[in-house]
């Protein structure tokens, strides 16, 4: 006769979500690449799954729904999308933060301070409203998980991308401050640095100018596919990976080991 589940018993002693019961994520950019993959590698895995996307409302393959167009960084919309989320699926557990927007030009350009502000807007401030409006949920799930998606710009930076390479700094000095703020509640908060990947922010890059960067920067010799950086993403948001928590983890092929 066997006992009960060892992970079970100590999952209701802690007060967490038990192995294998349902949990809710709401996952941003959603609708297209790392977002999209992110959130179908959740359904696949029973998680039921809500897309928060400016593009459109469709839901990942699985079980989940969508909610769009959404503007992560409209307060007023992220709270009515998120209060839908709660009524349709149920207490939000997991946060992924993969919206973003790129931007760049140079400082004395006419239209530098709009996209500054629409790029920190999108990037940086999105997340936070997220994380915000999910807060009661994930504090009281007891084992809340917050992903945020930034990029290898946030760990230096590039020619002429100003604006995307702060935000992308400043959501890694986001996710450090909802580790140490939050981790006492059961909370982890860790970001992803996606390398050179392949969505639709690189569809505009010609291919032969993607492959020449491959093979003098990326130790892969390739760029990765939005799937790799997903299983990064949903492994940090298993109730098991409960001690990973304010980490910043590269995903780029050996890019930044290598130095670019």
């Amino acid at each position: 006769m066997s006992g009960p589940d060892p992970a079970a018993t100590a999952a209701g002693a802690q007060g967490l979500p038990e192995p294998g019961s349902p949990r809710v994520a709401v996952v941003t950019g959603g609708a297209s690449g790392i977002g999209q993959a992110t959130a179908g590698l959740l359904a696949a895995q029973g998680v039921r799954v809500a897309v928060l996307d400016r593009a459109g409302d469709a839901g990942p393959s699985g079980g989940g729904i969508g909610l769009g167009p959404v503007d992560v960084s409209d307060s007023a919309a992220v709270g009515e999308a998120v209060a839908r989320v709660r009524d349709e699926l149920g207490p939000i557990g997991v946060v992924v933060n993969a919206a973003g927007m790129p931007a760049g030009g140079n400082l004395g350009d006419e239209h530098f301070p709009e996209a500054w502000e629409r790029t920190l807007a999108v990037n940086l401030t999105g997340a936070m409203l997220v994380v915000r409006a999910c807060l009661a949920d994930l504090i009281a799930c007891g084992a809340g998980r917050i992903v945020n998606v930034a990029s290898t710009e946030a760990l230096g930076a590039g020619r002429l991308t100003g604006p995307y390479t702060v935000s992308k700094h400043g959501l890694l000095g986001f996710t450090r401050s909802l580790a140490v703020d939050l981790g006492r509640r059961g909370i982890t908060a860790n970001c992803v640095c996606p390398g050179a990947t392949l969505t639709g922010m690189t569809e505009a890059i010609p291919a032969a100018h993607r492959e020449t960067f491959a093979r003098r920067a990326i130790p892969a010799g390739r760029y990765g596919r939005p799937e790799e950086v997903a299983h990064m993403i949903v492994a940090l948001t298993a109730l098991e990976a409960s001690f990973v928590n304010g980490a910043v983890i590269t995903v780029d092929g050996g890019m930044s080991a290598q130095g670019r």
